[in-house]
């Protein structure tokens, strides 16, 4: 990687930590061990970022929708899948690569030196689809009718499977209440695990949470193609060096499909395109 990819890299690294500074910036609540509850916990933010977190000011997209799916009264339920569709329309995939907090995490893992790093493998892109399962199993359709009796359903991916969920709110909550450590059990050991287990993959593998499971990438990957932010590539300027292929940390063709629905809107590709090719549009 040349000085000028690593720049650019670095500056969307400061980017992310900025957004995540601002959107997790009730600081007292890490020291109190306490989660924020004022008005402003009933706005989403665009990425992925725990409500449970104790310094977290707005909602999860994912997490609030679980929550209000299957209750009764749809009009919040409305709200987000609006918010979804607009931040989506708007800018596609372009949150997982700049606006993010987990997609941070996972990008300086995998600075983490090893023997050997995972590129790709063998059914890569055919694993990528479960992600599109977990958002119609886990947060669409368990929510949706295994409800109470007040007709909400439990935010199951939040719950069972969301590895940013632990590291955001169940370690810093666990950590700062007593009455929460008393009551660890089976559930709380198996995101422990999974959290874990996401840490060592995306030291091995660029981004295997986003790639692999994360249900509000998928959301945003279906927008790819028609967001207002999106990639342009001249075919007539293109030399064919494919020189933004071999860069791509997503392992996708810029020239053959510039919007890929993997695609997360990093710009690698685009700074290191030598005919300058790619463009924002």
């Amino acid at each position: 990687m040349d000085k000028k990819q690593k720049k650019h890299e670095w500056k969307r690294h400061r980017i992310q930590a900025l957004w995540a500074l601002l959107t997790n910036s009730y600081l007292i609540g890490f020291v109190q061990g306490k989660i924020y509850k004022g008005n402003l916990k009933n706005l989403c933010v665009p990425g992925l970022n725990c409500y449970s977190c104790p310094g977290a000011l707005g909602a999860c997209p994912i997490g609030a929708m679980q929550a209000v799916i299957g209750h009764w009264n749809f009009k919040f339920a409305f709200y987000i899948a609006g918010f979804l569709m607009f931040i989506g329309a708007l800018t596609g995939r372009f949150v997982c690569g700049f606006l993010c907090p987990f997609g941070l995490i996972q990008d300086l893992l995998h600075k983490l030196p090893f023997p050997k790093k995972i590129k790709t493998f063998r059914g890569d892109f055919l694993l990528r689809k479960l992600k599109y399962v977990i958002l119609a199993v886990f947060v669409i359709l368990l929510p949706m009718f295994l409800v109470d009796l007040l007709g909400q359903g439990a935010p199951y991916f939040c719950k069972l499977i969301c590895p940013a969920g632990t590291l955001e709110g169940g370690i810093p909550l666990v950590l700062k209440n007593q009455s929460l450590r008393s009551a660890i059990g089976w559930l709380y050991t198996w995101k422990t695990v999974l959290l874990a287990v996401t840490i060592l993959l995306s030291i091995l593998i660029y981004r295997p949470f986003c790639k692999y499971i994360c249900p509000l990438g998928a959301v945003y990957s279906v927008f790819n193609p028609i967001a207002v932010f999106r990639y342009r590539v001249d075919k007539h300027q293109c030399t064919g060096c494919g020189a933004c292929a071999a860069i791509c940390p997503m392992q996708i063709d810029p020239v053959s499909q510039a919007n890929h629905p993997e695609c997360i809107h990093c710009g690698s590709c685009r700074q290191t395109c030598p005919a300058k090719a790619i463009s924002f549009r």
